[in-house]
């Protein structure tokens, strides 16, 4: 079992969406992060190289990006997908 702490970024990302998509997020990083952070599956996957994090998780069409240290999952933003184009907050943002 997994720590999951959300940093102050990721939860301002998360205060920006409606509430009911806060619910499916926070519910599917409940789901998939806690057990198994680091095992790639067709919703979570390693990413390129970025400053950003080192793995993303694809909810419906939004996007938790975290890191793994040790047993805590950090995770640093979340956004939504348009096309090929990430939102953060409303705007655009480039990995």
């Amino acid at each position: 079992m997994c720590e999951i702490q959300i940093t102050e970024s990721a939860l301002a990302d998360l205060a920006y969406l409606k509430k009911f998509e806060q619910v499916i997020i926070l519910d599917a990083i409940d789901r998939q992060l806690v057990t198994e952070p680091l095992t790639q599956t067709r919703n979570r996957k390693p990413l390129r190289p970025n400053d950003l994090a080192q793995w993303g998780l694809r909810v419906d069409k939004y996007r938790v990006f975290y890191d793994v240290e040790g047993r805590v999952v950090k995770v640093k933003a979340v956004g939504w997908k348009e096309h090929n184009k990430l939102f953060v907050r409303g705007k655009e943002f480039i990995l």
